[in-house]
């Protein structure tokens, strides 16, 4: 059996399409909403929400694929077309993979989340500096990366210094 080729969306489809995506992600099918977003992509190579919904649905395999993922989401972000969503969304990749290494009980992680809470901190705080007007939702990501710190013991720093940040491992 040959691999068959990709169908290309209409433009017109875009809305629907961005619409079915969000609702994979809230079913927890983040893999299908990936498809979707990819699709509108390949048609609207700069359309916003299909980027930061793609970079959600990746960051929502961290559980299953984080190496690959947390990679595939990085590589978006120099396409998002304004730098505070550039800060937020590399602190939300940051963060997110914090929380899979905490839920994947791995004894040892504790360093690693806490340079990754770390990161993702700062991040936040670059992109609450150059925010709009009443958009505080750096600032809440920052005090959950307090918050899950503060959750958990275990996340601290580790004895020895890394030479390099841990996203770009």
């Amino acid at each position: 059996m040959s691999v068959a080729q990709l169908k290309q969306l209409s433009k017109e489809g875009i809305a629907g399409a961005l619409a079915k995506a969000e609702r994979y992600r809230l079913l927890a099918q983040p893999w299908e909403a990936e498809c979707i977003y990819q699709d509108v992509l390949e048609v609207d190579p700069q359309n916003e929400a299909a980027l930061t919904g793609l970079i959600l649905a990746l960051t929502d395999q961290f559980q299953h694929y984080q190496a690959t993922a947390a990679k595939d989401a990085r590589d978006l972000l120099p396409r998002l077309s304004s730098e505070y969503d550039r800060a937020y969304y590399a602190g939300i990749i940051c963060e997110r993979r914090a929380k899979a290494l905490i839920d994947s009980h791995r004894p040892g992680t504790g360093g690693a989340v806490y340079e990754l809470l770390e990161e993702a901190r700062g991040l936040y705080e670059q992109a609450e500096r150059i925010r709009p007007p009443g958009n505080d939702d750096a600032l809440l990501r920052w005090n959950a990366c307090v918050r899950l710190a503060q959750r958990h013991p275990e996340v601290a720093p580790s004895p020895h210094e890394r030479t390099q940040p841990y996203a770009d491992a």
